[in-house]
């Protein structure tokens, strides 16, 4: 006789068992939300909810270099999931991370590098930080127009998957809006607009001042070349935060799942940086950097780039 058929999957199953993290933090912040939306403020909840925005950006990257489930349904669904959670469509990684940073590597061709000239060039300073998503904003929505005017034209159904987001994000907006506005902005809309802030902002703390000159395949692959393209944070962030500190062992092994960064940096790419890419924890960096730097030229970061590179 024929073996038996397997049963069918039913519940979804992730791939790596570290992304229970995930889980706990997709879980977390909704529940925080809807208890100090019942009971009030409280702020050491509050402060907890504002990280876990910060948390769901992070989830939203790494799901998109690597789906977090075995089987699509349960990957949409968490695309959706994380739409609500995060206030801003999902999709917008594969056009602006996926399409552009990872394909050009902060170099000329990235629209979002953090030297634009027209945005005051090569920079590493608090007021680049605190305008970078502005800047990011303007150069990238355009992208985001043009790939869903192409999704339309070519995968009408993709394209309406991305538009099923847009719907999920403003009819939630608005919904909360409508049932009580003072408590929409303060335990939803706020929260979710500091995690986009820090997800725009986080491209200038890992490239600002760093080497944006781009290298053949064949040169990041040799080991005597160096990658200075990016920053790297070696701090709590990295346990925190899924490895988001790594980030030139994330940009070489875009698939790897997060877990495997810690070990692609120290065996592979911690020495092919220049020293000072490679950063400790990132709040004494931005403390450094951003707070001391307006006082002492010693505490600003140097540029890696000549002058004439910035384009």
């Amino acid at each position: 006789m024929p073996p038996a058929a397997a049963p069918a999957q039913l519940l979804p199953r992730l791939r790596h068992q570290r992304d229970w993290q995930s889980v706990a933090y997709l879980l977390a912040l909704p529940a925080l939300v809807v208890w100090q939306w019942t009971h009030g403020f409280v702020w050491w909840l509050y402060a907890i909810t504002l990280f876990l925005t910060l948390g769901v950006g992070v989830i939203h990257h790494n799901h998109t270099h690597l789906r977090m489930w075995r089987g699509r349904w349960a990957n949409r669904l968490t695309d959706y999931v994380l739409t609500l959670l995060q206030g801003h469509p999902t999709f917008v990684f594969w056009p602006a991370h996926v399409g552009n940073h990872h394909r050009f590597r902060h170099g000329p061709r990235d629209v979002a590098r953090t030297y634009r000239p027209e945005f005051g060039g090569d920079t590493n300073h608090l007021w680049g930080y605190l305008v970078h998503p502005l800047h990011a904003a303007c150069v990238l929505y355009p992208l985001f127009i043009r790939w869903l005017a192409n999704l339309r034209r070519h995968w009408p159904g993709a394209f309406r998957y991305c538009m099923g987001q847009y719907l999920l994000w403003l009819g939630s907006w608005t919904f909360l809006l409508l049932l009580d506005w003072r408590k929409a902005l303060l335990f939803v809309i706020v929260p979710q607009l500091h995690g986009l802030h820090w997800l725009l902002a986080t491209n200038y703390l890992q490239h600002a001042h760093a080497d944006g000159r781009p290298l053949s395949r064949a040169q990041r692959k040799t080991d005597g070349i160096a990658l200075n393209y990016a920053r790297n944070f070696e701090g709590l962030v990295n346990p925190l935060l899924f490895n988001i500190g790594l980030h030139t062992a994330h940009h070489e092994h875009p698939q790897a799942h997060w877990s495997a960064l810690t070990g692609l940096h120290r065996r592979l790419y911690r020495h092919r940086v220049h020293p000072a890419l490679n950063e400790g924890g990132l709040l004494p960096y931005m403390g450094r950097v951003f707070v001391l730097g307006l006082f002492a030229r010693r505490a600003r970061t140097q540029p890696l780039m000549p002058p004439e590179s910035i384009r």
